[in-house]
């Protein structure tokens, strides 16, 4: 970016940030005038394997992270379909810092449910705190007088050193002594008890989103802060805690999964745009322009098409979901195991879309300076996540569908 734009854009964010966060629109408005920065300060993320100082100041000074927040709390209980279509924007021209304002800006939508006392532990005197969450169900927990004894090791804990709390999982015996442990739950804890491991983040791609390891030795975890995944699924929280709120009456796991495909749709739009842009001043080796090799315009068009399929089969169904919670209604099963069918398969036709393009670009493309193999590594990481892996969930859909049990750990 020439010295003349970065002080136009610095000139803009600063304009914006003298203006109240009144709406997702504003955010988008602070988002969209810092984007150019954002993209050019993705490359230093990932040499730094982590966000950079200025990528962390201006996504939190955003509001970006507030858009689920209990407005209580400073947040907007903003929209759904509008905080992933955000994220997609984002993670298009800065693919780690989408990701992980998509997985921390989901806390503050869990975090609302929650017991009071936490919510005022964590925003009260903070409401830019920021929170990781590696939920992988690997930790141990021992129950004792008033709350638990917590001790585990979690990876992926996107965003990390930047957050304040972690929300971990663990499963929990279904009846005390049965020595069957099959009930998820997270386990909410302050930065004072855990451990950054900082060497564990050494990834082929993604690496500004900082997904590092982080553990937890015997430490006391109080009842108030532990959620049963089950009774959140089943609105149990937001009934008990928050019921003023609609926004809360979206399943849990609708919308983690649909921020997780946000961010992985946006990246694959990342690697088709980056090689629209590539392919408009590429000449091969015979003298031909990329733009009047009719076979490498019809995988841009075709991978163009793909995309913004999988943009609006992802935000029809959050809009589902969301249009039924803000009527008063309860969203049903049958709808939730359809939008992760969706969610799934747009996110698949996402991905495929960016690969069809990676193989037209040429031997160029291998090389670290070109901005198309980094997009394509980051989406290859991402179609990596627990969320994206499909066929499981194409199946769980059918068997529901016929009246059939959906298999245990399919994350619908």
């Amino acid at each position: 970016m020439k010295r003349e734009d970065i002080t136009m854009q610095v000139t803009k964010i600063a304009a914006a940030g003298e203006a109240e966060i009144a709406s997702v629109a504003d955010v988008r408005a602070r988002i969209e005038a810092a984007m150019p920065i954002l993209a050019e300060e993705s490359l230093a993320c990932d040499s730094l394997g982590k966000l950079t100082p200025k990528t962390y100041e201006i996504l939190r000074d955003s509001g970006i992270i507030r858009i689920f927040q209990p407005k209580k709390y400073g947040g907007l209980e903003g929209d759904p379909v509008e905080f992933a279509r955000l994220i997609m924007d984002l993670a298009a021209n800065a693919p780690s810092a989408g990701w992980v304002c998509g997985v921390v800006g989901l806390h503050s939508f869990e975090f609302a449910q929650t017991d009071p006392r936490l919510q005022e532990e964590v925003w009260g005197t903070d409401v830019d705190t920021w929170t990781a969450s590696p939920y992988a169900m690997l930790g141990k927990a021992t129950p004792v007088e008033g709350g638990w004894r917590l001790t585990g090791r979690w990876p992926f804990s996107s965003g990390t050193d930047n957050c304040d709390w972690a929300v971990v999982g663990v499963m929990t015996e279904a009846e005390p002594g049965s020595g069957e442990f099959t009930v998820p739950h997270h386990f909410i804890m302050p930065r004072s008890d855990y451990q950054i491991h900082q060497d564990s983040w050494d990834t082929m791609g993604l690496r500004g989103t900082g997904s590092k390891d982080i553990e937890a030795k015997d430490v006391f975890v109080p009842d108030y802060r532990v959620l049963n995944v089950q009774k959140l699924n089943a609105r149990d929280y937001h009934r008990a805690n928050q019921p003023e709120s609609r926004l809360y009456e979206v399943p849990f796991d609708y919308l983690f999964p649909g921020v997780i495909s946000a961010s992985t749709i946006g990246i694959a739009e990342g690697v088709v745009r980056r090689y629209q842009e590539y392919a408009a001043e590429r000449v091969n080796r015979g003298g031909i322009k990329s733009i009047d090799n009719p076979y490498q315009m019809a995988a841009l068009g075709s991978a163009l098409a793909d995309i913004e399929a999988s943009r609006l089969q992802l935000l029809d169904g959050l809009q589902k979901a969301y249009d039924i919670a803000m009527a008063g209604g309860t969203v049903p099963n049958a709808l939730q195991h359809e939008a992760r069918r969706n969610q799934v398969r747009a996110v698949r036709r996402a991905a495929d879309a960016a690969r069809a393009v990676f193989d037209t670009v040429g031997g160029n493309v291998a090389r670290t300076s070109s901005p198309i193999q980094r997009f394509y590594r980051d989406v290859s990481v991402a179609m990596c996540h627990a969320c994206n892996v499909d066929e499981p969930v194409y199946a769980a859909q059918a068997a529901f569908m016929f009246g059939k049990p959906v298999p245990r750990g399919v994350i619908v």
